[in-house]
């Protein structure tokens, strides 16, 4: 049925199918298969404001992903700039946060393109206020390698507060090894001040 609904050009069948290829969901897991169609669905475009946003969105993330990764044994390559560049237009045309926030850690490492911290704090500022905790924890620590370091600890312990279980292994170790460069008496603000981030203050 799903195939039979991408067939006829359906995008949400479509992005299931794919999806289904991605995961191994009911079908062989085939990589390749799914990014042939996340690209059909990419090259269509989509209409602002249109039912099938979230799916062109998602398509976009799905081939950035691969184009970072590389698909083995298929003529997927893996094409840091592309890649970038997918990561971007998902996060400024769209404001996906989770595109933003890998975009951020591309422009950080200079992958794909030149190092830019400076777009690289814009794009992580925008997705932790949207609530994306790996966003908070690497604004955190950009700040805090800058001499902010009560601030960036704050955002790096609010962070971790509210990280889900596989981000808490990578978060905690930096907001440990941040907590333990700095002052006691910089720590009790930082605990303060990271109250009330989580409470939605700035």
């Amino acid at each position: 049925a799903y195939r039979y609904a991408a067939e006829m050009g359906h995008t949400g069948s479509r992005w299931a199918l794919a999806t289904m290829y991605a995961d191994g969901d009911g079908v062989v897991k085939n990589d390749f298969e799914a990014f042939k169609i996340y690209s059909e669905i990419a090259s269509q475009g989509v209409e602002p404001g249109s039912n099938d946003t979230g799916f062109f969105v998602n398509a976009l993330m799905a081939l950035a992903g691969y184009y970072y990764r590389g698909i083995p044994q298929s003529p997927v390559h893996p094409d840091l700039a592309q890649a970038r560049q997918l990561y971007f237009q998902a996060a400024s045309a769209f404001g996906d946060a989770e595109a933003q926030f890998r975009l951020a850690k591309m422009l950080l490492a200079g992958e794909g393109g030149e190092v830019n911290v400076k777009q690289a704090k814009k794009w992580l500022n925008h997705a932790r206020r949207e609530g994306h905790p790996g966003a908070m924890a690497v604004f955190g620590n950009v700040i805090f390698q800058e001499g902010q370091t009560v601030r960036g600890l704050a955002y790096m312990t609010a962070a971790l507060d509210s990280c889900s279980t596989t981000d808490r292994e990578w978060l905690q170790p930096l907001q440990e090894q941040a907590f333990s460069l700095v002052t006691e008496d910089e720590r009790r603000k930082a605990l303060v001040l990271s109250a009330n981030i989580r409470k939605g203050a700035d």
